[in-house]
């Protein structure tokens, strides 16, 4: 029988952990609890089969944002940020400090279980896979190379650490290389949800931290291109 996905839910509410908790677990998710960042910190580390975080952002100690910035530190799983903070920079600094999705309180049952299931689909059909050789799993873009099976980004050796969102965006591009893409397809494609005019901040953010960790001057990208009017590109080599 396959093993529940793990979910980390860390909120200093707790009632809204007992929701949160109860929606999940009834869906047949595996739910760990944390009150605070600290907390949440030590359980990612002490944890490495967490498949998702769900991730408040105003706790008292540790902020999510930095606990978020401490656990990209040692995993890769999603974080779902759930918060009360609904402005646009609340939004991008989330992104940039290693968020992948974002849902604002209060929240639809239905809403939360569609970016759960998302996030989850999207991670952990790669997190298992072992690497079985070179050739076919590897594609090169420029001094670059991506292992399509275990997930890994190097550059001479050297490991560049994605999330998973940033490596599912670059693999988009990777397959639609030589085509300019938006951000609506982008969205759509990576994210598999509705596109909304907000949506487009958060590819901009997601292109840019690629960018700062791919290229080798970000402001003069020549991986990732913008196609002006079009939208990013990735050129076929």
């Amino acid at each position: 029988m396959e093993a529940a996905q793990q979910i980390l839910i860390v909120d200093d509410d707790t009632d809204i952990r007992e929701v949160l908790r109860i929606h999940l677990e009834n869906k047949g998710y595996s739910v760990w609890e944390a009150e605070n960042g600290k907390e949440a910190v030590s359980a990612v580390l002490n944890n490495a089969n967490i498949d998702l975080i769900i991730l408040d952002i105003m706790m008292p100690g540790l902020s999510g944002i930095d606990a978020c910035r401490q656990i990209r530190e040692t995993s890769s799983a999603p974080i779902l940020f759930l918060t009360a903070k609904s402005k646009e920079s609340d939004k991008t600094e989330a992104y940039e400090n290693g968020g992948d999705d974002y849902l604002v309180k209060p929240f639809s049952q239905s809403e939360l279980l569609m970016k759960v299931h998302s996030l989850l689909r999207r991670y952990v059909v790669y997190k298992g896979k072992t690497d079985s050789g070179t050739g076919n799993n590897e594609i090169r873009l420029q001094d670059i190379i991506i292992n399509t099976q275990t997930h890994t980004v190097r550059r001479e050796n050297q490991k560049i650490d994605l999330t998973d969102t940033e490596f599912q965006v670059l693999m988009y591009l990777v397959k639609n290389k030589g085509t300019a893409k938006d951000a609506q397809a982008i969205y759509e494609g990576v994210w598999n949800d509705k596109f909304l005019p907000s949506s487009t901040n958060t590819i901009m953010v997601h292109i840019l931290k690629l960018r700062k960790k791919l290229e080798l001057d970000f402001n003069n990208p020549v991986i990732i291109r913008t196609i002006w009017g079009k939208g990013y590109q990735i050129d076929e080599i």
